[in-house]
Order: C-alpha cells, then structure tokens, then sequence
C-alpha cells in the first residue's frame, strides 16, 4: 500500500485501484459529445441512406462522409441547421507515392541506405472511404462554435461532383482550385477556369503521382548544400571532419 498527494489531499491506492482508474480516465476519453451527437441525428435524418461514415471528435469537428449525389443536399441541409459560416472545399489524394524513395529527402537516402519502401495501403481518415480521391469542405456554426467537415469518395472513372456554388458564394474559387490542383470538377459551376497554372498546363500537381521535377534535376535537400553552424570557420569545420 503506498500513498499518493492529490489536490491538496492524501489517497491510499493499491495497484488495483490505479489499474481501475486508469481504465475509467480511457472511458472519459472516448466518451461521446452529445451536442455533435444530435447534430449527426438530424444530419442523419435529413439525408437519410446517402450518410456513409461518420466521426466525432469529442469538444472539436464531427466528421460526415456523403454519397456524392448528395453533396449539394448536405450543404443546404448544414447550412438551413446554423452552419452559415463557410471555411473551404478541397480534396485528398489517398494514393502513398508511387515514386518511393525517389521523393524522400537526401539525407533519409543516405541514412536509410536507400533501400525501396514496401507500398502502403490507401487509408482515407476519419469516417472512412472506398476511394483513391475524396472532396473534403469545413462549415462552421459561430452559435455553437462547431464545425462539420463533410467528405465525399469521388470515383477515378468519373471525377465529378455537384457544385457548392450557389448554396456558398465563396466555394467558387476553392473549387476552381480543386479542379485546377486534382482534377476534380464540380458540375453547374460557373467559370471553372484555372487559377494559378497555364491554359495549357499538364497534369494535376497535388496529385500523389504527379512527378517534382526538381527531385530529379537536383537532390533537394541535399547533404552537399547542408550550411556550417553559425560561427564555425571553413576551416575549423574541415578539421572537424
């Protein structure tokens, strides 16, 4: 038996109570938000079978994946439930990079001895997915300070999805950049034109199989450009080596 101070008090605990009372602070861990909770009911009731997944993060965002067909349906429905405050659409890749070591930095090649990673599998985050791409946009309620982050898998043979556009104003440029970065379109939008990249550019860059150049013309970063620490001579350093 061995006693502990605690706030300002003394407890006598033996190791089965410390072992109970670390098992009842894991049950407080996971226990469930019942304010996010009833926003997921009513989400759930107003979009019915096109509700795929689901998250909750105790305190912070719940997380809802939707069919796509679904996707403007469950915009109008957060945002008819107080969730007016628009953050942002975009996507995720899934795909681990097909390029290996080839993409890492030139100081893990060295320390690794370059030796090729095994493929990983593809896992698509909270509330799960069925697809290599996903569109992802965050709404906010400012009442209840709570946000949604809606997700939605986008197949690779139809990389389509309504727009947000004339439920959110402000879901026209990030999703000319999601089109513009991943390929991605959303069907009804008005002037989906690029951004940033020429008319004529080729290839998405966000996308995982999109090729960097400069990984291939340059290590970067690489051992040969590591600078001395600061106040070491050229030649004090040479000496050290």
């Amino acid at each position: 038996m061995r006693t502990w101070p605690s706030a300002g008090r003394v407890s006598q605990l033996s190791s089965t109570d410390t072992t109970t009372d670390s098992a009842a602070e894991n049950e407080a861990v996971v226990e469930t938000d019942v304010a996010r909770e009833a926003v997921l009911a009513e989400l759930t009731e107003r979009l019915g079978a096109a509700v795929l997944g689901s998250h909750i993060r105790p305190g912070d965002d719940l997380w809802v994946r939707v069919d796509r067909s679904a996707w403007r349906d469950a915009a109008e429905a957060a945002k008819s439930m107080g969730f007016t405050f628009f953050d942002y659409v975009s996507a995720i890749d899934w795909l681990p990079s097909p390029f290996g070591r080839d993409m890492d930095a030139q100081e893990d090649l060295v320390v690794s001895g370059a030796e090729p990673k095994a493929p990983a599998p593809i896992v698509q985050g909270y509330a799960g997915g069925d697809t290599r791409f996903q569109v992802i946009a965050r709404l906010y309620n400012i009442a209840t300070a709570t946000g949604i982050h809606f997700k939605a898998d986008v197949p690779d043979d139809d990389l389509s999805l309504p727009t947000w556009t004339s439920v959110f104003a402000g879901a026209n440029w990030h999703e000319r950049e999601t089109r513009e970065m991943f390929g991605i379109t959303f069907d009804g939008h008005p002037n989906l034109i690029n951004m940033y990249l020429p008319t004529d550019f080729q290839g998405f860059p966000l996308r995982k199989d999109f090729p960097l150049l400069a990984r291939r013309v340059r290590p970067w970063p690489g051992i040969v450009d590591v600078e001395p620490m600061p106040g070491v001579a050229d030649s004090e350093e040479g000496e050290a080596e």
